[in-house]
Formats: C-alpha cells, sequence, structure tokens
C-alpha cells in the first residue's frame, strides 16, 4: 500500500507540530510506523492522501456513529452555517438540543453544553466540589476523563495509595487528591473511601470503559458504586462521552439502571463537531452560574453548527431499528473475529458492547486495567499493521476501542 504523501506530510508537520499530530494517540507511537493523512471519509470508509481506500473502525474515536458525512448531519451543519457560524449569544438550536438530551439521558434534568469531553469532565468535578464542599476525587486505574489536571493521575504502589501524576506539568499535591481504585473491583472503591471519610467530592467512572480497550462492568459493579457514594456523601459521576448515544439513546446507565448524580457527554452529540456536555438534576445544576457560584463559560458552548448537527445525529438515532441494527453489526464482526481466531490457532478475546469492541491476545478475561496490560501488546501491533496493509483502519493502541457505525 503506497503511502508516500502521508509520509511527507508527516515529515513536515513534525518541523511544525509536536510529534507531528495535535492528539498524541494518533501518532501511531504504540504501534510503530508513520500514520496515514486523512483526505476524505463517507459512510464506513475513508479515503488518505495516497487514494487507499480503508473501511474504518476508528470513526473519529467515536463521534461518527452514523459513519462519516451522513446527509442529514451534513445537511444541517450546511444549512447553520449559511446562517452564521458563531454569535456567543442564545439560539434557539440550544434549546431543542438540550431538549433532546434531557429527554434521552435518565440522569439530566438540566444539561450545560461546552465544547469537548475534557471540558465536560472538568466542570463536573468543579460542580461536585462545589456541591459537597470536598476536593479529593476518586477515579478508576486505566480510566481517561480528558486532560484535566486532577484526572491525569494513575494507580500509586497500593489500593490504598494516592494517585500519581502520569503527566508532567502536573503538580504533585494536585495529583495527590485524586484516588485511584480498580475497575470492576467495589472493594478497593469501599477501602479508598472508607481511608478518606467525608474528603471525597465524587467518585467518576466510564460505565464501560473504553480507554482500557473496552471493558464492561461486572454485575453489581455499578450498583456498588451507587451505594458506596450514596452512603459516604460523595456525587457519582458517569463519563458517557464515549457510551452516551452510542450503546443506546439514553446512554450505558439507561442499560445497568444505574442513575448518577452527574452525567458528561461528547463526540456522538456534536455529529463531528467540537462539543461537550455535563448535566445532572436541577437541584444540583443550580450549583452553576450564573444561578449559582460554580463558575464555568466558553466562547463557543453551544456553537450552532455544533448544535444542529448533534440535532440531526440524535434524530437519526431516534428511529426505530437503529441500535437494534448497530448491536447486531458488532456482535457479527466480534463473534466473526473469533471464528477467524479460532481457526487460525490464535489465543485472543473480544470484548463488545453495542458499537465498540477490543480485541486483546490473550486466553484470560480482560476486566480491568490490569488485565488488559497483561494482554499481548506486540501481536496487537502486528495485527494492527496487517489489517492496515489489507484495507482495514484500527485504533493504532490495544487500549483504545474500536467504534463501529450505522454504516458498516
Amino acid at each position: 500500500m503506497a503511502r508516500a504523501r502521508s509520509a511527507q506530510l508527516f515529515s513536515d508537520a513534525k518541523n511544525l507540530i509536536p510529534g507531528g499530530v495535535n492528539s498524541p494517540a494518533r501518532a501511531w507511537g504504540s504501534v510503530g510506523g508513520d500514520p496515514i493523512f486523512i483526505k476524505k471519509a463517507a459512510g464506513s470508509r475513508i479515503w488518505d492522501v495516497d487514494g487507499n481506500e480503508l473501511i474504518d473502525y476508528v470513526c473519529s474515536w467515536g463521534p461518527m456513529v452514523l459513519g462519516h458525512a451522513h446527509p442529514a448531519v451534513i445537511d444541517a451543519a450546511i444549512d447553520a452555517t449559511r446562517s452564521g457560524t458563531s454569535f456567543g449569544a442564545p439560539t434557539e438550536l440550544e434549546v431543542e438540543m438540550a431538549r433532546r438530551v434531557v429527554d434521552a439521558v435518565p440522569s439530566i434534568e438540566v444539561v450545560r453544553f461546552v465544547s469537548s469531553g475534557t471540558e465536560a469532565t472538568m466542570s463536573a468535578l468543579r460542580l461536585a466540589r462545589a456541591k459537597t464542599g470536598r476536593y479529593k476525587i476518586l477515579k478508576f486505574n486505566g480510566g481517561y476523563h480528558g486532560h484535566e489536571d486532577a484526572l491525569l493521575v494513575e494507580a500509586g504502589s497500593g489500593l490504598a495509595n494516592q494517585g500519581i501524576a502520569s503527566s508532567a506539568g502536573v503538580h504533585p499535591e494536585y495529583a495527590a487528591s485524586t484516588l485511584v481504585a480498580e475497575f470492576n473491583d467495589v472493594g478497593s472503591v469501599r477501602l479508598l473511601l472508607e481511608a478518606n471519610a467525608g474528603e471525597v467530592a465524587a467518585v467518576i467512572v466510564e460505565p464501560i470503559a473504553g480507554n482500557m480497550g473496552v471493558v464492561t462492568p461486572e454485575p453489581g459493579f455499578l450498583e456498588g458504586l451507587r451505594e458506596l457514594t450514596t452512603e459516604h456523601g460523595a456525587l457519582l459521576i458517569f463519563d458517557e462521552v464515549i457510551s452516551g448515544f452510542r450503546v443506546a439513546l439514553g446512554g450505558a446507565q439507561s442499560i445497568y439502571g444505574i442513575t448518577p448524580d452527574i452525567t458528561c457527554l461528547g463526540k456522538i452529540i456534536g455529529g463531528g463537531f467540537p462539543v461537550g456536555a455535563y448535566g445532572a438534576s436541577e437541584e444540583i445544576m443550580s450549583e452553576v452560574a450564573p444561578l449559582g457560584p460554580m463558575y464555568q463559560a466558553g466562547t463557543l458552548s453551544g456553537n450552532p453548527v455544533a448544535m444542529a448537527a448533534g440535532i440531526a445525529t440524535i434524530d437519526e438515532l431516534s428511529k426505530p431499528g437503529v441500535y437494534e441494527g448497530l448491536e447486531a453489526s458488532t456482535d457479527k464482526l466480534a463473534d466473526e473475529l473469533l471464528g477467524v481466531f479460532d481457526a487460525a490457532g490464535i489465543r485472543a478475546v473480544v470484548n463488545r458492547a453495542c458499537g465498540l469492541l477490543t480485541v486483546f491476545f490473550t486466553e484470560n478475561p480482560v476486566i480491568d486495567m490490569g488485565s488488559a496490560s497483561a494482554t499481548d501488546r506486540e501481536s496487537f501491533g502486528a495485527f494492527f499493521h496487517g489489517m492496515i496493509d489489507n484495507g482495514v483502519y484500527l485504533p493504532p493502541s490495544q487500549f483504545e476501542a474500536w467504534f463501529v457505525s450505522t454504516a458498516h
């Protein structure tokens, strides 16, 4: 597969952009080689600048649940753009988009739009601290919630240890206010909440983990988080930036029947444009300015083009049978992959949820970051390159989800 033009662009980009990319995972650091540069996309396909056509399971890291360049989304965005791209003032589109989110997501009575998933989680943490008067946060090992300082933290040397920064530039004292438990281990959460009684403002979790690869919650895990946070007076935050409007119209919370105190959204709700959102009950959201003392603002929040694209996306997802079809496509792909691996004598597991999956080269269940890290990542790298050489574009990391769209 010829990639001369991509190679030249990457060489140029490295002189102009840190590492040649504007988000680190795009650099293929964990699988080796140089990234391809994309020229266009339609449906389930992308074309690179060298003219290679590939089946796309990255889907812009999640937003393109309807596939690329869906006509309804493109038409809505173009129509909105003709009226102006940003006003710095309220629009009818914000109201219509908010109504759709509130109607769909069980935990959200009031929603605030922002411009990214990172802004959503950052604002949710500030809101939790404002509401509780506490300042410690509990997250999970392998959980990624954007590049906000308090969340760029990984586990220390023991279950009860405070977090240590996983990025340069994060103040150690700030990182120390973040506690790290193990996904699917309610006991580790209980120990940390008891050891920090009265100090934890919130527990933040992806109800379906998507940044250690896809890892679904074990029975009782989310229920345990709900019980423990209520018992200890901490708020439960669901980061549904990936799972929101992907696994179901109401997100993972509607599937598992667990209502968090605050929900974070992003990706799909912008139809491919920059967007994020956080929402909660009317009582909790009354803390947010201009109603309350928790300040948060943004020049491009509620951008009309993003709102128009998001409305069109949610309207398409609301049609009968969409999620049933998406889940069937995901299951078909996962089952066929397992069949191929089995026939070849390759040990692999495929974790899946509606519209999401990850292949792990192991014979053991993958239920947390520890078991994900113990898989054969060298084999994954070889698999990645073999797939792209044969026209299939996968996320260039073992620890990222594959995204399936309704166009696949």
